[in-house]
């Protein structure tokens, strides 16, 4: 870690240690991969205005999000399958999220379950949310979050159909067998696996268990079984961000 001298140089490191099936899950986009590179175009077109002859002896970064303070205006947000990089998983990136003052979101599809990254001490926790066509198993997962102590609903909205994940195809993607998907051991939705008619195990799972017919009844349907605070994850039109 002493080498590290950048965020972008993480990567590199990624690519020489982890396996290739891995690296290329947690590092590539759908398709042609056009919206990833175009989102790093667009985040690196985004530029500083300095304002000379500011006292700066004292900076203070910190900032709130729904309430909550947090040290600055970075969260860490919901990444899949974290134990296929290591063996702590999810609960290493709570303990540095809670560590850093800031929010960690936790995956559905995650490698430790709501209760397991709840125990790793305190921290303000949300939970990232896919609603499955089975409605009783997103009730479930609200349900566990609620008394687990996560202080909002993050519910993805832009995959009705999981990109076409080239990367994924040609490497047959499927979770390791040492590993399950935690907060659905039980409901027989833990596993991820490829099989001779399918060429991705997430592809599969996505079109088997995740409800295409997402619309904004969902959104009110989820508010009457939460008073927790609701938040739409993958808004892409200013129209939709309007929508009420």
């Amino acid at each position: 870690m002493e080498e590290i001298t950048n965020v972008m140089e993480f990567e590199e490191i990624a690519r020489q240690k982890l396996p290739k099936m891995v690296y290329d899950y947690y590092a590539s986009g759908a398709e042609d991969q056009w919206t990833l590179k175009e989102n790093r175009n667009a985040f690196s077109r985004i530029l500083f205005r300095p304002r000379i002859l500011v006292d700066v002896s004292n900076i203070d970064l910190t900032t709130t999000v729904m309430g909550f303070k947090i040290s600055m205006p970075i969260m860490i947000a919901p990444t899949a399958m974290l134990k296929m990089a290591h063996p702590d998983g999810e609960y290493a990136t709570a303990r540095a999220a809670s560590a850093a003052g800031t929010i960690m979101t936790l995956s559905s599809l995650a490698t430790s379950s709501i209760e397991e990254v709840a125990s790793t001490g305190p921290g303000i926790r949300f939970f990232q949310l896919y609603v499955y066509k089975d409605r009783n198993v997103a009730a479930q997962l609200v349900r566990r979050a609620e008394r687990a102590g996560f202080k909002a609903i993050v519910l993805t909205v832009d995959t009705p159909r999981l990109g076409r994940r080239e990367a994924d195809i040609k490497n047959r993607f499927a979770l390791p067998p040492s590993l399950t998907l935690k907060n659905f051991e039980g409901l027989d939705l833990g596993k991820m696996t490829v099989d001779k008619t399918s060429d991705s195990g997430l592809a599969s799972y996505f079109v088997g268990q995740v409800d295409p017919t997402l619309s904004w009844k969902d959104v009110k349907w989820l508010q009457t079984i939460t008073l927790l605070p609701i938040l739409v994850k993958g808004v892409l039109t200013a129209e939709d961000g309007k929508h009420t």
